[in-house]
């Protein structure tokens, strides 16, 4: 079969085409043929730094959109022909993708495979930010980091279909501004080129935000509790910055009851596979309802993977890419 992997770290040009051996289920697993692979920025980390690369040579690609191939041993309510998405621990990159059988969704009638491609690692992630970790109440006000990106796109509608009061998005470019708005934000922050943490303030009448979700780390999670309302609650979800890990202590949030949590979509599917499928098929109802709109920007065939690393990587990039392995 074919699949991309890169054999050393570094730019996208060292991610190689390969012909690889077609892996086989063990027991709980499933095998799926691939349509389509997402690609996310967790995919560009893992070419450049090694995150979460177990060895090398290694094929990258988290989340997939397919066919059941073949299931393991112990596998129930998958059969070979059905469609799904499935969220995977790396191999997504390839026509035959290896998945825990508890990280496989068949998908609900109407839903196509493109689309399913951009559902399993954008779609809970941002469910999970708003309702189960940063358990957000009609009326409140919600302030997103990145809302152009994936994740961004999908939290602004989600944020408004709940009742939010206000929903505000910070990015990097006024063009990626202009395109947020179309997806529930009120009004969408460009920093650098201004100070978020002042903005939200002006639109809040300095009271700030109730809920903040920051892909960010470092210095931007740092200067986003000053942009919390008494009570309010950060949820940091990644550290693009790529920035050391910023330690906080009990006085840093004591003085208006604010509070800090985390979520990684790929830990929850390691530690709590059962609150992963629970998760998932509730975000994915949003989407078969007609609630959620998840916009594929740019797709790319499999040979072209390396372009479609350098758009992200450029931070230029809006919405969801996909590559298209099948055809």
């Amino acid at each position: 079969m074919r699949a991309v992997e890169f054999q050393e770290y570094g730019g996208p040009e060292v991610l190689r085409s390969v012909r690889a051996e077609v892996p086989r289920p063990g027991p709980g697993q499933v095998t799926i043929d691939v349509a389509y692979a997402g690609v996310n920025f967790a995919d560009l980390k893992a070419r450049a730094e090694g995150y979460r690369v177990p060895a090398l040579p290694f094929v990258p690609g988290l989340e997939v959109s397919g066919v059941v191939r073949a299931v393991g041993a112990g596998v129930t309510g998958l059969t070979p022909g059905r469609q799904v998405a499935a969220l995977t621990a790396g191999g997504g990159y390839a026509e035959v993708a290896l998945a825990e059988a508890s990280t496989v969704f068949a998908l609900p009638p109407g839903l196509d495979l493109r689309t399913a491609a951009t559902l399993p690692t954008v779609l809970p992630t941002a469910y999970a930010l708003l309702h189960e970790v940063g358990r957000l109440r009609e009326g409140e006000s919600v302030l997103v980091h990145g809302a152009a990106g994936g994740v961004g796109t999908v939290a602004g509608q989600l944020a408004r279909a709940a009742g939010a009061g206000a929903v505000y998005g910070v990015v990097s470019s006024a063009a990626k501004a202009e395109y947020a708005r179309g997806f529930g934000y009120d009004e969408v922050f460009v920093d650098p080129g201004s100070d978020f943490v002042a903005e939200v303030g002006r639109a809040t009448a300095g009271r700030g935000v109730d809920l903040l979700l920051d892909p960010v780390g470092g210095a931007t999670l740092r200067r986003g509790l000053d942009a919390l309302a008494v009570y309010g609650r950060l949820v940091s979800y990644g550290n693009a910055s790529g920035e050391p890990a910023w330690q906080l202590g009990q006085s840093d949030l004591a003085t208006h009851g604010r509070s800090v949590a985390g979520f990684s979509i790929l830990t929850l599917a390691r530690t709590a596979p059962g609150a992963l499928r629970a998760l998932a098929e509730r975000a994915f109802r949003t989407v078969t309802e007609g609630g959620v709109e998840l916009p594929v920007t740019a797709e790319f065939p499999l040979d072209r993977v390396a372009e479609a690393h350098a758009l992200m990587g450029s931070r230029t990039s809006t919405g969801k890419l996909l590559l298209r392995v099948a055809g």
